[in-house]
């Protein structure tokens, strides 16, 4: 257990590999600014109308939800924010903690600046503080409320086995790189998916204030793992490049896409058949419609991909292409006068 934990996530030799040294921090003022270090802990009151926008899970709003009761719907969006806080508690904890201790120990495998390392341990700390209270404000709710949120310890969100697998899609010798793939996907998108909650009024204050605070940070957390991608591509090989660039897409579906499994547990408890549950998710997430929105949410990422000279690569920009994603940043690079492999 110890040998995995030291072990670098890019394998190799870190002094001969690509290094850049330029890195601005968005660190300077953070005793001032961190959730961790000046904003309480949120305790839940239930003084909105919903627990989280139906906007953003449609299975509440279909028919053959709605047709049986606005209990059902309620119960529905509970789960929802349930499914949400476990989430953010599994992400950091798995996903993210584990990459940027790696990088404040100075086992990511690239040489970075100081400042950078000292940086992700701020991050550690943020994250840390995020699933926490994450969890704490599950179990307020629990009591509150009186449904349980029900989730085996041994099943959790579907992006964990969803990175599982794009691990072994992976060469052996570059397994690792993924972890700090996903956490860059994670923390580049996870900001903007924040942005409007805190600002939907028909959510209780408290659910709004505890993702405000989480918004606030991941901004920050946003800019350093832009900055991590650089890095990242410019001390992999080309070859390595080759491997890991045609796994991004799966790594952003990987985050983007519903958990299905867990949608259609809730459904059955709601007494939904196997059939109606199949109509309900196909009816909620449209595949062309699903694809469109996940290619909205990731319009910046893919160009920070872009900026790196990933999509340089023939069969990176196919997977790319053939997973929705090269719209936007393809009417850029026209626009820039680029188009195709450069």
């Amino acid at each position: 257990m110890y040998q995995t934990a030291v072990e670098p996530l890019a394998k190799g030799e870190g002094e001969v590999r690509g290094r850049l040294d330029s890195y601005t921090s968005r660190f300077g003022r953070w005793n001032e600014l961190a959730s961790v270090r000046r904003k309480p802990q949120r305790s839940f009151e239930s003084s909105g109308t919903v627990y989280f926008p139906p906007e953003l899970y449609p299975v509440a709003m279909h028919p053959l939800v709605t047709d049986c009761g606005d209990g059902r719907v309620e119960w529905l969006l509970l789960r929802r924010l349930y499914g949400y806080l476990d989430f953010t508690s599994e992400l950091e904890s798995s996903a993210v903690i584990p990459v940027a201790t790696a990088i404040s120990r100075g086992r990511s495998g690239l040489q970075l600046p100081e400042r950078m390392k000292a940086d992700a341990f701020k991050i550690v700390t943020d994250e840390a503080w995020h699933a926490q209270v994450s969890y704490d404000f599950a179990h307020e709710i629990e009591l509150a409320s009186g449904v349980p949120q029900a989730f085996p310890d041994d099943d959790p969100p579907a992006f964990v086995g969803r990175l599982g697998a794009l691990r072994e899609e992976l060469p052996h010798e570059i397994r690792g790189v993924e972890a700090m793939v996903f956490a860059i996907v994670s923390e580049t998108l996870i900001s903007g998916i924040l942005s409007d909650i805190p600002r939907d009024g028909r959510l209780p204050r408290s659910v709004r204030e505890q993702v405000r605070d989480h918004a606030e940070d991941e901004g920050r957390h946003h800019v350093y793992f832009r900055s991590l991608l650089h890095h990242l591509w410019a001390a992999l090989t080309a070859q390595e490049r080759r491997a890991v660039g045609p796994q991004v897409p799966a790594a952003i579906h990987a985050f983007l896409e519903p958990d299905y499994a867990r949608v259609a547990q809730d459904l059955r408890t709601l007494g939904l058949t196997s059939g109606q549950i199949e109509q309900v998710l196909a009816e909620s997430w449209p595949k062309e419609q699903l694809a469109r929105q996940m290619a909205d949410a990731s319009t910046g990422l893919v160009r920070y991909f872009a900026e790196v000279g990933a999509l340089d690569d023939g069969k990176t920009r196919e997977r790319f292409e053939e997973a929705g994603l090269m719209g936007h940043t393809a009417g850029e690079e026209r626009e820039n006068g680029h188009c195709g492999d450069r």
